[in-house]
């Protein structure tokens, strides 16, 4: 007899595995479970009939998506999906009929109940901060800090009323401080085009709220990892770059005050000194452009490295 009733055939499978057992002959000892949506023998690999899973309810609101959803939204990286305007004509400019209206009309309601606000956040986010680590190729275990950091920022709803560009700027920049990596926060503003005075308030927040929830621990950037970046973009060999840090240290020691100054001036200024030393020859303008620093800085902070120096050898 066919079974026309999808709740009879559900019946009839859970009939199956539950009381007609003794009635299936696939082994001496029959040992059934369920494998991937259907029941298996375990001992000799006979399927027996298939779980379907039934009695799916719709959801509009986005309570009732929460309570009745299976599984986390998977946020896909290419943009904002398609939205549904309310327009007389089609996107090859012929008008819709009623019927179609009707149509387009409902599905854009009930896709509009679907997004929730933060949905609409990430989908925004998630292609920006792809495309601002791809510029500046930041590896992939920063990039998923940052979205971590994004993450939290999103829900705590500090975003509302600021720009998001900034706050993505701030998340990667704070995931390359916590993971030590050598990147200045000039160049994320550069590659993500926003003022330095919004990546900077929002980076404020970002340390002071989210990374101790995250238990992330903000590690400011030393002269000593800008010396081996800025050795490298130079050109320079690894004898140079030791003999750089060398010097740091030497004045460290000798009471040199790094307390309210740039580590990229300091960086730059031993650089410059150390390949004078070596004979790799470097002007101020070359060293000064690659530290973003002024010549005026790595003059003044060369003469105090200097002293420090002189000092030492007296």
């Amino acid at each position: 007899m066919m079974i026309n009733s999808y709740k009879d055939r559900l019946r009839s499978d859970d009939d199956i595995v539950k009381g007609k057992e003794d009635t299936i002959n696939c082994c001496d000892r029959p040992n059934l479970e369920c494998r991937k949506g259907d029941n298996v023998c375990l001992n000799c690999g006979m399927i027996l009939g298939r779980n379907l899973v039934g009695n799916e309810r719709r959801a509009y609101t986005i309570e009732e998506i929460n309570k009745r959803r299976r599984t986390e939204p998977r946020w896909r990286e290419f943009g904002p999906r398609t939205m549904l305007p309310n327009t007389k004509t089609d996107s090859k400019g012929r008008l819709i009929g009623a019927k179609g209206k009707t149509l387009f009309s409902r599905l854009s309601k009930i896709q509009n109940s679907l997004v929730s606000s933060i949905e609409r956040n990430f989908w925004e986010a998630k292609p920006k901060l792809k495309m601002l680590a791809s510029k500046l190729n930041i590896p992939e275990y920063i990039k998923e800090t940052a979205w971590k950091v994004y993450c939290v920022v999103a829900k705590r709803k500090l975003t509302m009323g600021r720009s998001i560009d900034g706050f993505i700027a701030a998340a990667l920049y704070a995931a390359i401080r916590v993971h030590e990596f050598p990147r200045l926060l000039e160049e994320v503003c550069e590659c993500s085009l926003t003022p330095r005075r919004t990546v900077h308030r929002s980076l404020g927040m970002i340390v002071k709220e989210v990374l101790p929830k995250l238990g992330l621990k903000y590690k400011p950037i030393t002269a000593e990892q800008l010396v081996f970046r800025f050795g490298n973009d130079l050109g320079l060999p690894m004898g140079t770059q030791k003999k750089a840090i060398n010097m740091l240290i030497k004045a460290s020691k000798n009471g040199l005050l790094r307390t309210g100054k740039d580590p990229k001036g300091l960086a730059a200024s031993v650089i410059y000194m150390a390949a004078k030393l070596t004979n790799q020859r470097k002007t101020q303008a070359e060293v000064s452009e690659i530290a973003k620093v002024t010549e005026v800085t790595l003059r003044s902070r060369s003469k105090q490295i200097k002293d420090k120096l002189l000092k030492s050898k007296l």
